[in-house]
C-alpha cells in the first residue's frame, strides 16, 4: 500500500493539512486449472488410408438439432379473434330479432288499440242513432204548423 500523501490547504486564515490515501489494487492469485474428464469415454476409430497409413482419432458423431415443436396449423390468436367475431355476430343477430320482435309487438298493440276505438265508437254510434227510435212519449207533428211575427200558432 502506497504512504497517504499530505497536502497543505489554506482556507482563510487557517491552514488544515489534509491527508490523501491511494488504496493499490489487490490482484487475486491464480486459479490452477484443472483438466475436467468428461462423463464418458469416447470411442476411438481408426482408419486405413489407401496407402497403408492408420489414423486413430475420436469419432465424432454428428449434432443433432433439437426437435422443433409442432405449430398448430392456425394460431392461437387467430382461433380467439374468429370465437370473438362469431360471439359478436350472434349478439348482433339476437339483438336484432329483439328489435323486430318489439317493433312487432308496438304494432300489434297499435292495432288492437285502433281496433278497440273502432269497435267503442260503433257502438256509442249505435246507441245515439236507435235513441232516436219510438221508445213512447208524445211525438209533435209541426209540419202544419205557422209561423206569425216570430210566434208559434200550432
Amino acid at each position: 500500500m502506497n504512504e497517504p500523501t499530505t497536502h497543505r490547504r489554506t482556507a482563510g486564515h487557517e491552514t488544515t493539512a489534509v491527508q490523501i490515501h491511494t488504496p493499490t489494487p489487490i490482484t487475486p492469485a491464480p486459479v490452477p486449472v484443472m483438466p475436467v474428464q468428461p462423463g464418458h469415454i469416447p470411442a476411438v476409430a481408426s482408419i486405413v488410408l489407401p496407402d497403408g497409413r492408420v489414423i486413430t482419432g475420436y469419432a465424432l458423431n454428428p449434432v443433432q438439432p433439437e426437435p422443433v415443436a409442432a405449430k398448430p396449423p392456425v394460431s392461437r390468436a387467430a382461433v380467439n379473434v374468429a370465437l370473438g367475431g362469431v360471439g359478436f355476430l350472434a349478439v348482433c343477430g339476437g339483438l336484432l330479432l329483439l328489435t323486430t320482435f318489439i317493433a312487432a309487438l308496438t304494432a300489434l298493440i297499435t292495432q288492437l288499440i285502433i281496433l278497440a276505438a273502432v269497435i267503442f265508437g260503433g257502438w256509442i254510434a249505435v246507441q245515439i242513432f236507435s235513441a232516436s227510435g219510438h221508445k213512447g212519449g208524445t211525438t209533435v207533428n209541426i209540419r202544419k204548423a205557422v209561423f206569425k211575427r216570430n210566434h208559434f200558432h200550432g
